[in-house]
């Protein structure tokens, strides 16, 4: 039995605890704050997860254990740096679970650990999994990236179950663009159904969209194959389609005309993908991203929905 301790209760941090223990773990589930850390340890149940019993083998705290063997770091891409500094992991082995890019330093996720808390192995968590599914038990699979092939090991015989699949890959660089990416073209996706512009241009938009990703995997250290699998490919087609996305159901508002500071005013979870958009493009610098571009103006306010389509629109036609 290892001892597995899951930093951030939000509802896929709780999920993941859930899933840990279900793998017959010695589980800590980490709230960063204390009136969460009562409130879930008291009821067995987390606002974020509803209708999901907590099992009562897991601890729930604000703070780290002593002693754990994995360390699964479940929190936003913006507000890692901080928990980081906070909590100080020292050489245990990390596996983060968020996808971004961070505001400012346009780092992704391992980068920002590496330079704000130098730790042990590290990874990175990532594919198509809504948080509510993971928790029920359903059929489930995910990518363990890491250039460590014991960390691999390590998460898979942590994490990993018959439901609950766990693919390794040695192409942290590849899932990490990919489960950034992936968040801001459901935006579009979703903003093209909210529209009314029909399946065939969210089938049109996804397809590019996975090229996007394929390209920004290529120039910036990682491999397009990586993106065709689970942590790129998988993931935007969920995240695209799935009405428990935070971000298509964002874009989707957006769509029918409803305003950024509005929706968001309405959201107690953290759509990554807003955060993520400028970011990104501004990492991915001459590399074309005509699609994730268009919704970093569109999130700035920089064009309107109908100034995106049209300019996305009227691209010159060329081979595929």
């Amino acid at each position: 039995m290892s001892k597995v301790s899951v930093i951030g209760a939000g509802a896929w941090g709780t999920a993941l605890a859930i899933q840990a223990a279900r793998a017959g773990n010695d589980v800590t589930l980490v709230a960063r704050s204390a009136v969460a850390a009562t409130a879930i340890s008291n009821s067995r149940t987390n606002l974020r997860l509803p209708g999901v019993p907590i099992p009562v083998s897991i601890h729930v705290g604000e703070t780290l254990p002593p002693r754990s063997d994995l360390l699964v770091w479940v929190v936003p891409t913006q507000q890692l740096r901080s928990s980081l500094i906070r909590y100080r992991p020292s050489q245990t082995p990390i596996v983060v679970c968020a996808k971004g890019v961070e505001i400012g330093s346009h780092l992704l996720p391992l980068e920002v650990v590496t330079e704000a808390s130098p730790a042990g192995p590290l990874g990175i968590l990532s594919g198509p999994n809504f948080a509510h599914e993971v928790a029920a038990g359903l059929p489930a699979a995910s990518v363990v990236a890491s250039s460590d092939p014991g960390l691999r090991d390590l998460v898979r015989a942590c994490l990993g179950t018959n439901s609950f699949r766990l693919y390794g890959n040695d192409d942290p660089m590849g899932a990490q663009l990919g489960g950034a990416a992936k968040n801001v073209i459901a935006i579009a996706a979703g903003a093209v159904i909210g529209a009314g512009l029909g399946e065939n241009a969210r089938a049109a938009l996804v397809t590019r969209g996975l090229s996007e990703l394929c390209r920004l995997a290529a120039a910036l250290g990682g491999r397009a194959e990586t993106v065709m699998g689970l942590s790129g490919l998988g993931d935007l087609l969920l995240t695209c389609t799935g009405t428990s996305s935070r971000n298509f159901s964002l874009g989707y508002a957006l769509g029918q005309g409803k305003s950024l500071a509005g929706i968001l005013a309405e959201r107690t979870g953290v759509t990554e993908g807003v955060s993520t958009a400028s970011a990104l493009v501004e990492r991915a610098g001459n590399v074309e991203l005509p699609i994730c571009r268009a919704v970093s103006e569109l999130l700035m306010g920089m064009k309107t929905l109908n100034q995106s389509i049209v300019q996305l629109l009227s691209r010159p036609q060329r081979d595929e």
